[in-house]
Order: structure tokens, then C-alpha cells, then sequence
């Protein structure tokens, strides 16, 4: 705990710390808590996984007081982070309580407008705080500190103009801090317009490049999910994320392993919050195995011991292997990435090859059988049976 407290940090969060097992800082901690306590706006390249919640929430943590009216506003691009940030800082202000609410898209705005009444620190999705704020349910006028996680991620979703107008909302006079992967064109122009004299600090890419294996296997396009199944199945994995790029891929496939005895859960914006919360704490919990998921769960979700990465389709943008891929192999343990090509998948994968400095090996396909399939419902009455092994299905999947 001495490193910890050589950051500054105070004696309640020091305690909640180590309720929490922390051995040592991670690199971001040590290079921003100091500055992040004395008040400096600070821009923090990180990753996901490298610490950054700790780093932001020792100084909310510090400096707000219970009672005292809306004090810290966290912006965060999805609801699962939103939601999660906020159940850390829960747990690190375990000795120093402060109201703490989530505020978030996709669920009731009636039970949130009850908490923002108290809250002192609120972490939010930018979409549900201008309608709080259009509404005049949230008041900003006291926000001292202004935290943008994840903030290329909400560039990317859309949501900067929205940001822009929720800082502008806030006093000027307090600290900023803005936490991202990359700091792109657009965070450069948010960041001179909205910060003063920020700090830049940097974390190396928590992925350890030397314990991640990447590989490729070129495989027909209706053989693709049996290939899937053929792997799950043969390889002894720890936990287990498969991306698609649509959400009826994701259902696809989630529900076809499962229809193959592969206990497997879907989670993606098209999902209701509580359906979205149930797989996400299924998968935390190793009662589900393997996640099938859009790029909505591929940053921010702190999710331990994911040992094997599925690209069932490659991704359209190729910085989005990056962020994929950065599930695994983190804090010293090995993880495999598997990328699944079809023929629809060349011109992407070329990409990810093209724009990305990565070793990807190509493996020779295996003899594999190809698996029953549970089809759609639509699909089901157009072909006019359950299931099967169908030679020519009007999808290829």
C-alpha cells in the first residue's frame, strides 16, 4: 500500500484499496494520480484495463463532499461502462460515501431523476444528460471536476457535439481530464477549446504483444459457423468473446452454440439494459463461457480472464482489431486472437492488415463436419422445418 500512498491518495481510499486487493499501481496511476490530485487538467492516453477509473476517481473521491449538490460528471460512451465506473467508484469510496448515480439511455428516466435530486458524483452517457439537462432534471452549476472517458469512443459513436454542448454547460472554472486510447484531430481541437494547460501523460498498450497469438483460417462461407463450433469445442479456453459486426449475427450465433450445446450469451445495443446487464454479469460470473457481441462491449468493460478472442466477422474499421483483440492477453497472461475469413470478410481483414502492425499467422482449416443449425423464424417457415444440416440456406452465415 506504501506505493499507493506515495501517490497522495487518501487514507479512506487507501483503505477501500486494499479491501480490493490492488498490490501496486498501474503505470497510468503512478503518471496521473499526482498531477489529477493538484488539481491539473490532464490528457491520459489508456488503454482499457490499465487503471484509469482509480486514477480519475481518487481525486473525485477526494474532493467532493456528500451533500454539497452535483460536484463531478464522468461522460462515458456506453451504458456498461456508465454503469460499471460507477460501481467502482462505489467500492473506492467505500470510507468517504458520496451519492453516486448512473445515468443512462435504454432504461426508466423517472427513477433517475429521483437520484440526480441528491447525487454527488453522476457518470453518464451524453445522450441521457442533454435530456436531462433539456428537461432541467440535472443541475451543473457546482461540477468542479469534468472527467471524458473513453472520449475516441464517443467521437467515433457521434456523440461530440452533444459533449461539447455538456461541457459548455459546466462552470468554467474546474478540472478536466480526458482518458482515451487515441488522442485524435478532433480531442486535440476539444481539448485546446475546453482545457487549460492540460498535462499528457501515456500508458503502454496493456496487450502484451509477446503472450498474444494471432492467427486466420481462410474458410468457406457456409462452413464458417461450423468451423466456430469445431474450435470451442476442441480447444480448452478460459472465457471467451465472439464478434460480429450486426446485431442479427450476434443473435445468430449466440443462439445456434447454444443450440449446439455451447453455452453462449448476446449482448448489443438492440438489447434491453436489463437483458444487456443479465449476460454481461453471466459472463463476470464463468456461468456463460463464451460472449457473443457487436463492438458495444470491445472497450470499457473491465472483463477479467478472457483467454481466447473469436472475430467471427472482421471488423469494417481496422482500428476496431485493436480495441477487439485488447480483450486478451492482459496483465502478463497469455490470450489467443482467432479470426474467422470468409470470402465476404477479404476486403476487411486486407484492411486490418494493411493499417495495423500486427503478426497474423495463417492456419490450415481442419476436417470438420458441418453443424445443425436452428434458423430464424423467418426462415424457419420459408424452409418449413425446425432446424438441419441445409445444403443451400438463403443466408450464408
Amino acid at each position: 500500500m506504501e506505493n499507493f500512498r506515495k501517490l497522495g491518495i487518501i487514507e479512506p481510499v487507501l483503505k477501500a484499496i486494499k479491501d480490493e486487493h490492488f498490490e501496486k499501481p498501474s503505470e497510468i496511476q503512478e503518471k496521473s494520480i499526482p498531477m489529477i490530485l493538484e488539481g491539473k487538467d490532464v490528457i491520459a492516453g489508456s488503454a482499457t484495463g490499465s487503471g484509469k477509473t482509480l486514477a480519475f476517481g481518487a481525486a473525485i473521491i477526494q474532493h467532493c463532499e456528500k451533500g454539497r449538490g452535483l460536484q463531478a460528471l464522468v461522460l462515458t460512451p456506453t451504458r456498461e461502462l456508465a454503469e460499471q465506473i460507477s460501481q467502482a467508484l462505489k467500492k473506492f469510496s467505500k470510507y468517504k460515501p458520496l451519492e453516486i448515480a448512473a445515468v443512462y439511455g435504454g432504461v426508466s428516466i423517472n427513477p433517475q431523476m429521483q437520484k440526480l435530486r441528491i447525487a454527488d458524483v453522476v457518470i453518464a452517457t451524453p445522450g441521457r444528460m442533454l435530456d436531462h439537462m433539456q428537461r432541467g432534471t440535472v443541475n451543473l452549476s457546482k461540477v468542479k471536476i469534468l472527467v471524458l472517458d473513453e472520449a475516441d469512443r464517443m467521437a467515433d459513436m457521434g456523440f461530440i457535439d452533444d459533449v461539447e454542448h455538456i461541457i459548455r454547460a459546466c462552470p468554467k472554472e474546474r478540472q478536466t481530464m480526458l482518458f482515451s486510447a487515441t488522442i485524435t484531430d478532433e480531442l486535440k481541437r476539444i481539448s485546446s477549446r475546453y482545457m487549460r494547460d492540460p498535462v499528457k501523460v501515456s500508458a503502454e498498450v496493456y496487450v502484451d504483444a509477446k503472450k498474444l497469438t494471432q492467427v486466420y483460417y481462410d474458410v468457406p462461407d457456409n462452413m464458417k459457423f461450423s468451423l466456430l463450433v469445431h474450435l470451442l469445442n476442441q480447444e480448452r479456453a478460459g472465457l471467451v468473446m465472439v464478434f460480429c459486426n450486426t446485431q442479427r449475427n450476434t443473435d445468430f450465433v449466440a443462439d445456434n452454440l447454444r443450440f449446439n450445446g455451447i453455452p453462449a450469451m448476446a449482448i448489443h445495443g438492440g438489447m434491453s439494459q436489463d437483458r444487456r446487464n443479465q449476460a454481461i454479469e453471466s459472463f463476470h460470473s464463468c456461468k456463460v463461457g463464451v460472449l457473443v457481441c457487436t463492438d458495444v462491449a470491445a472497450r470499457g468493460l473491465d472483463i477479467k480472464g478472457v483467454s481466447h478472442i473469436y472475430n467471427y466477422d472482421a471488423p469494417k474499421e481496422s482500428k476496431q482489431y485493436i480495441h477487439r483483440i485488447g480483450r486478451t492477453a492482459r496483465a502478463g497472461k497469455e490470450g489467443i486472437a482467432v479470426n474467422l475469413v470468409a470470402s465476404r470478410d477479404y476486403e476487411n481483414f486486407s484492411r486490418v492488415l494493411r493499417d495495423n502492425d500486427v503478426q497474423v499467422e495463417k492456419m490450415q482449416a481442419p476436417y470438420i463436419e458441418k453443424v445443425r443449425l436452428k434458423l430464424p423464424a423467418e426462415d424457419r417457415k420459408r424452409f418449413g422445418r425446425r432446424g438441419g444440416n441445409f445444403a443451400k440456406p438463403r443466408r450464408r452465415y
